[in-house]
C-alpha cells in the first residue's frame, strides 16, 4: 500500500513494506524508519553548495594577499584620520587656540583659529600634530608644542552581517582578527556558511574582498587574518543546515503522519 509524506519544501512517497495487504490499518506498524530516511535523502539532495555571489571574492592563498593576517610581531597598524572623526588639538600653554571635539568634515578638513582649514584626513595623530605646529610656527608662535587625540571615530569601526547573533557595527580597540569580529557579534548562528566567510574592505577607493574558511582557522590549520576599520564581515546563510535542523525539529512528527 502506498503512503506519503509532506515536509517542508519536499514531497516524497514512502512504501509501506511492513503493512499488510489486507485488513483493517494497524497504525503501529507504520513505516516510520522509511520515510525519515527519505526525508533525509530528499534534504541531501536539495541542499547544494552556499556560492552567495561571492565567485569574484578570492580565497584560499590569494584571500591572505588581499586580507594578511597580523605581523609576526603582533605591531597594530596606526591609526589614520577620517571624515566625521572628531579631534582634540592641544597647543601646549596656549588654550584660547586649543581645540576639543574639532569635526573633521566630508573633505577631510578641519578648521582652527589663526591658520584656518587644514587637512586632516589620510595622516596619523602625529603627522597632523605636525602639520598644525608647522603652520602655527610659520607665523604666529616659535616652536609651538602641539598634540593631538582621537576625540570620537566613524571610521574606526567593523560591520558584522548574516548569520551572526548581533549584527552590527562595532568600534575597534587595537588589533582585531576575524575571529575577534565574529566574538564581537556573539557568534555565528547554527545556519553559517562557516566555510565561506567574506571579508569585504575599500582601500584607495577600490572595493575587494576575500573568502575564509573559519572551521580550518579555529583549528589552526589556517592564520587569522587582521581587520582594519571600515572592513565588513560577512557570515554567509547555509542552505543545508537549515535544511537539516528543520528535519530535525520536525522529526517527532513524523510519528503522525498517516496514509492517505
Amino acid at each position: 500500500m502506498q503512503g506519503q509524506i509532506k515536509f517542508g519544501l519536499f514531497q516524497k512517497s514512502c512504501v509501506e513494506t511492513n503493512s499488510p495487504s489486507t485488513g483493517p490499518k494497524d497504525l503501529s506498524n507504520r513505516p516510520v524508519i522509511t520515510c525519515a530516511k527519505m526525508a533525509v535523502l530528499s534534504v541531501a539532495l536539495l541542499a547544494g553548495p552556499v556560492h552567495a555571489g561571492q565567485k569574484s571574492l578570492a580565497s584560499g592563498k590569494a584571500a591572505y594577499d588581499a586580507v594578511p593576517a597580523p605581523a609576526g610581531d603582533g605591531s597594530i597598524p596606526e591609526y589614520r584620520i577620517g571624515p566625521a572623526d572628531a579631534l582634540d588639538i592641544t597647543v601646549f600653554q596656549e588654550s584660547d587656540i586649543s581645540v576639543k571635539g574639532a569635526p573633521v568634515d566630508a573633505s577631510g578638513d578641519i578648521s582652527m583659529p589663526l591658520i584656518g582649514r587644514v587637512h586632516a584626513a589620510g595622516l596619523t595623530t602625529v603627522q597632523f600634530a605636525d602639520v598644525v605646529a608647522q603652520k602655527l610656527g610659520e607665523r604666529y608662535y616659535v616652536n609651538p608644542q602641539v598634540t593631538v587625540s582621537i576625540a570620537s571615530s566613524v571610521t574606526q569601526r567593523i560591520t558584522v552581517q548574516g548569520q551572526v547573533t548581533e549584527p552590527g557595527i562595532y568600534p575597534m580597540r587595537g588589533m582585531t582578527t576575524l575571529l575577534d569580529a565574529i566574538a564581537l557579534a556573539k557568534g555565528e548562528t547554527e545556519n553559517g556558511a562557516l566555510r565561506r566567510v567574506a571579508v569585504v574592505r575599500m582601500q584607495n577607493g577600490k572595493r575587494f574582498g576575500a573568502i575564509f574558511d573559519l572551521n580550518r582557522i579555529r583549528h589552526g590549520d589556517d592564520p587569522d587574518p587582521q581587520l582594519i576599520p571600515r572592513d565588513v564581515v560577512i557570515v554567509g546563510h547555509s542552505t543545508s543546515k537549515q535544511l537539516w535542523h528543520d528535519l530535525l525539529r520536525a522529526a517527532p512528527l513524523l510519528n503522525i503522519f498517516t496514509r492517505y
